[in-house]
């Protein structure tokens, strides 16, 4: 098993000298002359010894890699490590602070609640209601969130990958500015309440939540659309079990017609079992004789 840890470490050594001396050198020849010295001089070395554990594998690997650097090359009067302290080292910045990341580009619509979806991780991150309605660059790697408007960034998040949550800074929201726009509580309780009672209570129940209201319009969007599309009777039947079973959810409502939970099932009265003697009763499975 050690000896094929070791192959895998060495091929990923060769591997990345191979490529990054393409990339520096374009002269495949050299290249491919460094990697069989790398092969000779490391893996070769070790392939007879034995090694408990990775971090002994490794520190092998680095030994090996040291003598290699401090060998004097056959045509020149100095080895790599010397080569690189006198013309190289000198020459290399700090490395920087924070570790490198990809970075992941978008461009999304901000949504009327004040949010955009960042479809990868079908997760929602909040936007200054400002720029409700325009389209923002989104640059995002595997930690973090930024969102830019016209150049300049108005909003950054903690990357997050529950699906179907949000990401929310209350100041970004409008609802914390009073300014509402054509979308608000009060919007959809109006709505509601013109459509039905149990679907008013429904939404109230929604609202009273401890969730930013703008995280819940596209529930409601989807219980008014559940609504124009379902016969009233069996749309307040829905409702009302989502009251009580305390599943404010468009999700809820939505299984429920679905699956017609709401059909009232018809009661089979029980029939009692006719009296004959060949009911033998629950004593006669306690005996320990059989009696023929």
């Amino acid at each position: 098993m050690i000896n094929k840890v070791l192959r895998r470490n060495i091929y990923i050594i060769i591997n990345f000298t191979y490529r990054f001396l393409c990339k520096y050198l374009h002269n495949k020849a050299l290249v491919e002359n460094e990697v069989g010295i790398i092969y000779t001089r490391v893996y070769a070395k070790l392939r007879n010894q034995l090694f408990l554990s990775m971090a002994s594998l490794n520190e092998g690997i680095k030994g090996k890699i040291k003598d290699h650097n401090q060998t004097r090359m056959q045509i020149k009067p100095y080895s790599r490590e010397e080569k690189f302290l006198a013309d190289e080292k000198h020459l290399l910045k700090p490395l920087p602070e924070q570790p490198f990341q990809l970075k992941y580009y978008r461009e999304l619509i901000v949504a009327k609640n004040n949010h955009i979806l960042l479809y990868i991780d079908k997760h929602y991150y909040s936007v200054p209601h400002v720029h409700t309605g325009s389209i923002v660059k989104v640059i995002y790697t595997r930690t973090m969130v930024h969102i830019y408007a016209k150049g300049e960034q108005v909003a950054v998040h903690v990357r997050d990958y529950k699906a179907g949550e949000y990401t929310s800074v209350k100041e970004h929201l409008c609802s914390a500015h009073q300014h509402y726009r054509d979308r608000s509580p009060n919007y959809y309780l109006d709505k509601a309440r013109s459509k039905s009672d149990v679907l008013h209570q429904l939404v109230e129940l929604l609202f009273k939540q401890n969730r930013h209201p703008e995280q819940l319009y596209k529930t409601c969007d989807g219980l008014l659309s559940l609504q124009r599309k379902t016969e009233a009777d069996v749309f307040s039947k829905a409702c009302q079990m989502a009251i009580d079973y305390q599943s404010y959810s468009y999700r809820f409502v939505s299984n429920v017609l679905k699956n017609k939970m709401t059909d009232e099932q018809e009661v089979v009265p029980e029939k009692p079992l006719p009296v004959h003697k060949n009911i033998r009763g629950r004593d006669y499975y306690r005996q320990t004789t059989i009696d023929f």
